[in-house]
């Protein structure tokens, strides 16, 4: 990496860790935590990458992007920010930042960015709009990186013409992110118009919706739960699309993909949808979002009349470890019937654990191990492949990763039958003289012992 990078951050620590690793990266840097240096120093022509902080001592730096930009066109400027919300990353893109990041960052991940900005020297497409209040109470908020890079995508796509399909479990915050697309496009002062089935029931049905839309955003809820005759008229009316058209979004809780392949769905509106997709987590794959998700509806409980309440320690890690099968509308009824049913300031471990019908001190088991099992598993995976820094891993991946799932869970299964081979092949349901073969090849210790349970 070869550049001169102007890093401006109120934190000694972040200018001190990021002038070590760029300066070892091969860069020469500057750090000021002052904003009117780092645009004395720009003025001056000096850097050839900006990696700034949001609130600064002397003023906002999603605010200094424009002069920036005005004195130095070809100038990349990285956003880095603690203030991990959707409005954040969309400020930063429609400001021409050529990326953003949340606090805390991953060095590693915020290195390759630079990398890449130094070579493209060049900024994200342009996105303007007036500001607007809207959006304020979404509670799309969170700094894990699941949800950022949910931001940046929503940010990116707002003001394409390319239809957008929402995927993601009930309750995870679809039509939300539809409506962000909206509220912050420049179709927002346009209809946002939502089709229910019975809009499709007529005949006349497709055309009165186009009326009603026009050049707005047409959104199709749950669009995979729709039978094959409201399929059939919203592809004819798709392919009837003249400019200027509506924005079409769509939602859909299940896996359209499976659907297509099993003939529940058309492949030819399937295709028409699916421009660009959105997966929107479930609030399992981003449980370090909850602390921030309920201070957000504890607040909202108190704008709207209620008195101010607060978490416990022992409360939030409660919350921490639900499993959420009804992710983040869950989490708001919950705070809400906790706001309405208890007085104490402090909201008690007991009366959460009340509140989700978990007995105190108990495991909190839902269906969906299986499902937070894969996604951990994934993000695991992720970060091992990224840790090689864009090349590919050393061969025999999968035999790896096989061993180390094997290994701990034939572990826990001995453990938990006491070291009873012959009741530890049962509860995994293979051979006993497969199991035996695998405590010998993973080099597993075996310890008999009485199983009091």
């Amino acid at each position: 990496m070869d550049g001169t990078v102007l890093v401006a951050d109120d934190d000694r620590t972040i200018r001190t860790v990021l002038t070590q690793a760029l300066t070892r990266a091969g860069c020469r840097v500057h750090a000021t935590s002052s904003l009117v240096t780092l645009k004395r120093w720009v003025e001056e022509g000096r850097g050839d990458l900006v990696i700034s902080d949001v609130v600064m001592p002397d003023g906002n730096g999603l605010d200094a992007l424009p002069e920036i930009s005005d004195m130095r066109p070809d100038l990349p400027v990285i956003v880095i920010s603690a203030q991990n919300t959707i409005m954040t990353a969309i400020q930063a893109a429609e400001k021409e930042a050529f990326d953003y990041l949340p606090k805390p960052f991953d060095l590693p991940d915020l290195m390759k960015r630079a990398a890449r900005a130094l070579d493209q020297k060049r900024r994200l497409p342009t996105q303007k709009r007036e500001e607007t209040g809207q959006g304020s109470d979404l509670p799309l908020v969170g700094h894990t990186p699941a949800m950022q890079s949910l931001y940046r995508l929503v940010a990116r796509v707002m003001n394409t013409e390319l239809p957008v399909l929402i995927t993601g479990e009930s309750g995870t915050g679809k039509s939300l992110i539809a409506r962000a697309i909206h509220d912050f496009s420049d179709r927002r002062n346009l209809p946002f118009v939502v089709v229910t089935p019975d809009d499709l029931v007529p005949m006349e049905g497709p055309a009165k919706l186009l009326a009603k839309v026009g050049q707005g955003t047409l959104l199709f809820d749950e669009i995979g739960d729709l039978d094959a005759e409201a399929q059939a008229r919203i592809t004819r009316m798709l392919d009837s699309l003249t400019d200027p058209a509506p924005r079409i979004l769509a939602t859909s809780q299940g896996d359209l993909s499976r659907r297509l392949k099993s003939g529940a769905f058309r492949q030819d509106l399937y295709y028409r949808l699916g421009g660009v997709t959105i997966p929107v987590p479930s609030l399992r794959e981003r449980i370090e979002d909850i602390p921030a998700l309920a201070e957000h509806f504890l607040t909202r409980a108190e704008r709207d009349g209620m008195g101010p309440r607060a978490l416990s320690e022992e409360a939030a890690e409660i919350l921490r470890a639900y499993p959420w099968p009804g992710n983040v509308r869950q989490l708001e009824n919950t705070i809400q019937r906790l706001m309405v049913t208890g007085s104490e300031a402090e909201i008690s471990r007991a009366e959460v654990e009340g509140t989700l019908g978990a007995p105190a001190g108990g495991p909190m088991v839902s269906f969906d191990e299986a499902e937070n099992l894969s996604a951990s598993v994934s993000r695991h995976l992720k970060r091992y492949f990224d840790l090689h820094g864009g090349a590919l891993p050393p061969p025999g991946v999968y035999q790896r990763v096989l061993r180390e799932i094997e290994v701990p869970l034939i572990e826990i299964a001995l453990d938990a039958t006491g070291g009873n081979q012959a009741r530890c092949a049962e509860l995994l349901g293979i051979n006993r003289n497969t199991l035996r073969k695998k405590i010998t090849e993973l080099g597993i210790e075996v310890t008999r012992r009485r199983k009091l349970m």
